[in-house]
């Protein structure tokens, strides 16, 4: 620590003065962040995911940690989509051989050495140079599957080349068919064996964090956005060149199921709807030919619904009935979380704002770092909870708490 530069060490002796404060005694976890911070002059110095956060706002100007942190009015599904993992208890097995652990699965025809993905986050220049192309780096060294934004800051094809092999694309729909249709054929050509629907995000959402977090930065949006704005659209390498207008791209408020029946036409490879939280749309994309379908609430940044992912994702199991895979992201903070779902009937977890919060501290090492802490952490439960495999983490191995936990 001693090379650190001068703007590193000040920031770790503030952050260790407000660690200490006796306030932040009555909140151990923040304290412990401040002071996991305040010490770090490595990735692997931080020891959980939620560490990252503290590390991750101590080096972002306040507008672009606001991006990342904001949900919609007052961030409520944003905090419950982790809060509601703990209604669920492990029940753990015992006198189990765990000498052997495998974690990987088998989803849509690859096999992969975890479970555990990263999902889609938009604009990731934002909070590092090197953005979606250090997360791409961090997850080909980890052997992760790979989600890609439709509003990444970085073109596609340097992406797939950073990851050194295919990634899934993630496209929002749009008012144009032609752009839907464009994006997809650049995403094929790009050998993405996926594309990613996603439905949750209708236009208007009231990102007040974001907003606030914007008031207070001192900088000049001019410095980093075209013409001072702060629409993606305009900017997201996806869409370059097909000549639209930023209004032809939002989501049409008029659209209908005939969207996913006419995009499952000119899909040559998986399509994937992500942002499913119900029995009756999971029947509705089974029904319109959809390969798998992701629970998902946008991590609660488009809608403030108050129902987290973990509730609603039996329901979806359920529906699903075993035909297609369920996937789930939000809230995912603990290995513990991410053994939940996986009991639940998850068949992969994704991981959006942890990746983010890596990428911003550390660049591609702290996105490994964070894949790491999760492997870490899950090999640990299944170990405790006598699961020596994946397909061993099963519904028997949950108990619901009391209602009243929730308070």
């Amino acid at each position: 620590m001693r090379n650190d530069p001068p703007a590193r060490r000040g920031r770790r002796a503030l952050l260790g003065r407000l660690a200490a404060l006796p306030l932040l005694a009555a909140v151990p976890a923040l304290a412990r962040a401040l002071q996991a911070q305040a010490a770090a002059a490595r990735p692997e110095d931080l020891l959980d995911v939620m560490d990252f956060e503290a590390a991750a706002r101590a080096v972002l100007p306040p507008a672009h940690f606001g991006y990342l942190a904001t949900g919609v009015d007052d961030d409520r599904t944003v905090g419950w989509n982790h809060e509601a993992f703990g209604l669920w208890e492990i029940r753990s097995r015992r006198m189990v051989d765990v000498s052997q652990l495998d974690t990987s699965i088998d989803l849509l025809g690859a096999r992969w050495r975890s479970p555990l993905y990263v999902s889609a986050v938009s604009a990731q220049c934002a909070f590092h140079p090197d953005g979606e192309v250090g997360v791409a780096r961090a997850a080909a060294s980890r052997d992760a599957l790979m989600m890609l934004s439709g509003f990444a800051s970085r073109p596609l094809e340097d992406v797939v080349q950073a990851r050194g092999a295919p990634v899934w694309q993630q496209v929002y729909a749009t008012s144009e068919w032609e752009a839907t249709a464009a994006v997809v054929a650049r995403a094929e050509r790009a050998g993405c064996p996926a594309i990613a629907l996603t439905v949750d995000n209708m236009p208007g959402r009231n990102n007040e964090t974001l907003l606030r977090s914007m008031k207070v930065d001192p900088r000049t949006c001019t410095d980093c956005h075209v013409n001072g704005s702060h629409n993606a659209l305009l900017k997201a390498p996806l869409y370059a060149g097909l000549g639209l207008p930023a209004g032809a791209l939002h989501t049409p408020l008029d659209w209908s199921w005939d969207y996913v029946r006419r995009l499952r036409k000119i899909v040559s490879g998986r399509l994937v709807i992500k942002g499913i939280v119900t029995a009756e749309d999971t029947e509705a994309c089974i029904d319109c030919g959809a390969d798998a379908v992701i629970v998902s609430n946008h991590g609660g940044r488009d809608e403030e619904t108050l129902r987290s992912t973990i509730e609603c994702l039996p329901e979806v199991v359920a529906a699903a009935r075993g035909r297609i895979p369920v996937l789930l992201d939000g809230g995912v903070r603990r290995g513990t979380d991410v053994y939940k779902a996986l009991a639940l009937g998850a068949s992969a977890v994704g991981i959006g704002r942890p990746q983010g919060w890596g990428l911003a501290a550390f660049g591609q090492a702290g996105v490994e770092r964070v894949l790491d802490i999760f492997d870490a952490e899950l090999r640990v439960i299944m170990r405790q909870a006598g699961s020596p495999s994946i397909a061993a983490i099963t519904r028997d191995r949950l108990a619901p708490r009391p209602t009243i936990w929730r308070g």
